[in-house]
């Protein structure tokens, strides 16, 4: 994958022509951190170059609150977590009903 598109795709006339799993998946990462996080999940089933591009952490932490760490460790009450974890995880956690407050309030 790369620049010597070795997985292109041949036309009529032998001219290789570049296929969207060519793109380096360090280009597609950039790309994604300016997508909303639906789109960043649509776009991670096209093929593995964007999937793996959809995992890196300098995507999720820039969707991540600033004080997603104090977050955590108040719901969660654990403060390895945010260690232990990516961030995409972290955002997903994040997204989801979770109650604190010792179940009486839900965020």
């Amino acid at each position: 994958m790369g620049a010597n598109m070795s997985g292109g795709v041949t036309d009529m006339e032998g001219v290789v022509k570049p296929r969207l799993g060519d793109i380096p998946e360090s280009c597609v990462a950039l790309v994604l951190m300016y997508m909303d996080p639906p789109e960043i999940c649509k776009l991670a089933r096209l093929n593995r170059a964007f999937r793996g591009a959809s995992s890196a952490d300098f995507i999720w932490e820039s969707k991540l609150p600033l004080n997603y760490r104090f977050i955590i460790e108040k719901v969660f009450q654990e403060t390895k977590m945010v260690d232990n974890l990516g961030k995409r995880e972290i955002y997903a956690r994040l997204c989801k009903p979770n109650s604190f407050d010792g179940g009486t309030k839900l965020g």
